[in-house]
């Protein structure tokens, strides 16, 4: 018999902000795509497709009790695995990397299933593992296994942006979990002294985007050059910004990537410091929400659940804008709901619809 208490705790606020953001990311992308002389109007009309099929998604992820995701989590992991291993066989080829699996009319990039996966199966280990004396090193050694095998076929495709990004949402979900004091000493030490190899293994072109970062102006028409005319974009915008499609950066073609990875100096552009800070007070918004979910779960899993979601939308974010503000190299990231992708926005609205799922169904543990 459905329960009329989940109609009753339905978190309507999370679902507010996502479309608010929503509509930001479907404003910018269609300037993105539409002003100027490289008129990429489709992309625009797939986009919307993606979200259609996003809500459902998002519809569908709520339906069900979130512990269904406790038993099926190693089910989950084994086929975002097994995806991985696909792509680096099948995969297509686009701008060097091997990323997406061609599905008929449709592309899939795996990397962006293995986050929500790694995440899954995470949560239902730690939920497991909680103690008041922390983690030991023994009890972490199965989640490094879980992470380093995606980490390393993501790694070879090779999309390190994404990889990096798999390590901080688990390092975030451990730190929640909380690790023995002794432990998390030996594992600072251990990675500090790891940094001179991480470099040695780093590929030409990995170490270029570093070496910009510090310094864009060593190679301004070559690799300095997206985060040198990112930040002309952003600063031209000043305090209210050019106006809607009015942005020169945008509409003249010199900013790269502009519907991608970039779409946050295009939205600074056009509406400046302003509309910076509003999407940014969303998605701070959206963060402390998510927050809020994981602190009311009264259950171990569901709470290890929102915190990895959380920090998942959090570090997508963060990166994203700090890249395209040359505070960190650029590699990659997609802004959540804002950027440009498919693979990439049926995951958040994946992830959303968990969220909600979570919030609704607190009160069955309190």
């Amino acid at each position: 018999m459905f329960d009329r208490r989940l109609i009753h705790c339905f978190d309507w606020g999370l679902l507010v902000l996502t479309c608010l953001l929503a509509v930001c990311g479907l404003s910018t992308l269609y300037s993105a795509t539409t002003a100027g002389a490289g008129v990429q109007k489709m992309l625009y009309i797939k986009q919307l497709t993606w979200y259609g099929a996003g809500l459902v998604v998002m519809v569908i992820s709520f339906l069900f009790h979130y512990k269904q995701l406790d038993r099926y989590a190693l089910l989950v992991y084994a086929a975002s695995v097994g995806l991985l291993l696909v792509v680096l066989l099948l995969g297509r080829y686009i701008a060097g990397s091997k990323r997406w699996l061609v599905l008929g009319p449709i592309s899939v990039q795996p990397s962006e299933v293995a986050k929500i996966a790694v995440i899954i199966v995470l949560a239902r280990y730690y939920s497991r593992k909680l103690n008041p004396g922390g983690l030991t090193l023994r009890e972490l050694l199965q989640p490094i296994g879980i992470v380093l095998l995606p980490f390393l076929l993501i790694v070879k495709q090779p999309d390190l942006g994404t990889a990096m990004l798999i390590f901080l949402i688990a390092a975030s979900m451990t730190l929640f979990a909380k690790i023995e004091k002794r432990s998390l000493i030996s594992i600072f030490i251990a990675a500090t002294a790891a940094v001179p190899g991480v470099w040695m293994f780093l590929k030409g072109y990995q170490k270029q985007r570093i070496l910009t970062f510090l310094d864009p102006n060593r190679d301004p028409l070559g690799a300095g050059y997206h985060i040198i005319q990112s930040k002309i974009a952003i600063g031209s915008g000043m305090l209210l910004g050019k106006g809607y499609q009015q942005g020169t950066q945008n509409a003249l073609s010199f900013l790269p990537e502009q519907h991608t990875d970039f779409i946050f100096s295009v939205l600074s552009e056009e509406w400046g410091f302003v509309g910076s800070a509003i999407v940014i007070l969303l998605f701070l918004a959206l963060i402390f929400w998510g927050l809020k979910i994981a602190q009311r779960s009264r259950e171990p899993f569901g709470a290890m659940l929102a915190f990895g979601i959380t920090a998942m939308i959090f570090w997508e974010a963060f990166i994203n804008m700090g890249m395209v503000m040359g505070l960190l190299p650029v590699v990659g990231v997609p802004l959540p709901f804002i950027s440009y992708g498919g693979s990439s926005n049926i995951i958040m609205m994946l992830s959303i619809g968990i969220l909600l799922n979570i919030s609704m169904r607190r009160f069955m543990y309190e």
